[in-house]
């Protein structure tokens, strides 16, 4: 014999059937955070990564990516984000995480959606648009464990990225890994 457990009743302990619960319902009982999405875009030449045009974070490298707006779906913002800052056109990501750890974005709460997309094998022609000043591909060397992104005219640590973004690509890497993507 199977239990339901999902209820048929039409109201509440209150006696409120949900339309009326929603219209009494006060949004602004929990504070709400702002979304927005990372997106790691892996190729041959290595990690995409742009150069903050604006404040917070001016001229600090970061990945691409940006806020939310209001009823868009976090994988749209990302795509949206992408093309914007970089000119890359890609409609299918992965998830890579979910960042949120207080005080990661100066500006007040913030919660990020990171995507991952391997383009390795494809031509990939990125260019700074938008809030990005450049934009630049690096291969991830670690040494003595150290992260030092090799550019092509210099050379990043991690303490150069903006945000938490180290943390973002430290679970990049061992995604990597783990699905076996070199360089």
């Amino acid at each position: 014999m199977t239990q339901k457990l999902i209820s048929k009743r039409k109201t509440d302990d209150s006696g409120l059937t949900e339309k009326e619960f929603l219209l009494r319902y006060n949004s602004d009982k929990y504070p709400k955070p702002s979304l927005t999405a990372d997106i790691c875009i892996i190729a041959d030449e290595g990690i995409l990564l742009i150069r903050r045009k604006n404040h917070p974070y001016l001229d600090y490298w970061a990945f691409p990516g940006g806020f939310a707006n209001r009823n868009e779906d976090l994988r749209n913002t990302a795509i949206r984000e992408l093309k914007e800052e970089t000119d890359i056109d890609t409609d299918e990501m992965e998830l890579l995480g979910v960042y949120s750890k207080p005080g990661r974005d100066p500006r007040g709460w913030t919660v990020s959606v990171a995507y991952m997309k391997d383009l390795r094998g494809k031509h990939v022609e990125a260019k700074a648009k938008d809030d990005a000043r450049d934009c630049g591909w690096f291969l991830p060397i670690e040494d003595d464990g150290k992260i030092i992104l090799k550019g092509k005219d210099f050379d990043l640590e991690t303490s150069d990225l903006a945000f938490d973004h180290e943390d973002i690509l430290k679970d990049l890497l061992k995604r990597m890994k783990k699905d076996g993507i070199q360089f």
